[in-house]
């Protein structure tokens, strides 16, 4: 835990968390601290998916390789368990899940149902709010007006930076959408939107671009605005998405990690 971000729970586990008053709980604590972890929660597929459903509409997954529930997505480098296991190596880099859409996803839940027996595939947060805030003021003016364009492709730039033909044009089939770098809620509150998917500055030289979207993030990624997940088996994790980076530590593809998420959909667009 840090000063600005999480808060742990124990002694809660299984149909226990399926209550509306522990999930209205969760909703505040998202609020005010971003990140929500139960301990050893032990929660299984089904009563993952009605306790999401307290928080949120639940988004379905079509490509979530879970046999019986739509709403669940294995996170896994096993291709036998995920079509997207490929994928996951970009996920070693810091992000937010839904970047290219007009309404990212509101929130993420992400159960240990195996860790690894090497302790790798810790996750990380980085509190973007607390981050933007702690800027000199100087800093937040220059930022205003600022956009940014996200992809996909330029987060598997990182992993593949010179691909195939094929693979680039894969890559593009996901739409590009451009985003003000300082999201503001109809809160007031703002938020740096940055990571991974963050591939240029609107306006500026490549380089520029590059050189300003590193340093904002490498700013957002410093101790005081990150906290470390040391996974238990049986963790629940719930993260506020929209304000919160994330990333896995690495973790090969033969690892034992298995995670199973749900996604809430999105509340407010990004403006």
């Amino acid at each position: 835990m840090t000063p600005t971000t999480g808060v742990e729970n124990t002694g809660l586990s299984g149909s226990r968390l399926v209550d509306r008053g522990v999930a209205e709980e969760c909703l505040a604590a998202l609020e005010r601290r971003g990140v929500v972890i139960y301990r050893e929660a032990d929660i299984d597929d089904a009563d993952l998916v009605t306790f999401s459903r307290l928080l949120g509409d639940v988004v379905p997954l079509p490509m979530g390789g879970h046999p019986a529930h739509r709403e669940i997505q294995r996170i896994t480098r096993d291709p036998s368990k995920s079509p997207l296991a490929a994928y996951r190596e970009s996920t070693f880099f810091w992000h937010i899940d839904g970047a290219t859409a007009q309404v990212p996803d509101k929130a993420t839940l992400l159960t240990a149902c195996q860790v690894s027996d090497d302790g790798d595939g810790d996750t990380e947060f980085a509190n973007t709010f607390a981050a933007y805030e702690a800027l000199p003021r100087a800093e937040r003016e220059e930022l205003d007006g600022l956009r940014v364009v996200h992809s996909f492709a330029a987060s598997q730039l990182l992993v593949t930076p010179d691909p195939s033909p094929r693979e680039r044009a894969a890559w593009d089939r996901n739409p590009a959408r451009e985003h003000p770098l300082v999201w503001t809620r109809g809160s007031g509150r703002r938020s740096l939107l940055i990571g991974a998917t963050a591939g240029e500055v609107t306006g500026r030289p490549a380089a520029e671009g590059r050189e300003l979207l590193d340093r904002l993030l490498g700013w957002a990624t410093r101790p005081e605005f990150t906290l470390r997940h040391r996974r238990r088996q049986g963790d629940l994790v719930i993260w506020d998405n929209t304000g919160m980076l994330h990333r896995a530590l690495p973790y090969g593809p033969g690892s034992s990690r298995l995670m199973h998420r749900t996604s809430l959909l999105g509340e407010e667009a990004v403006v």
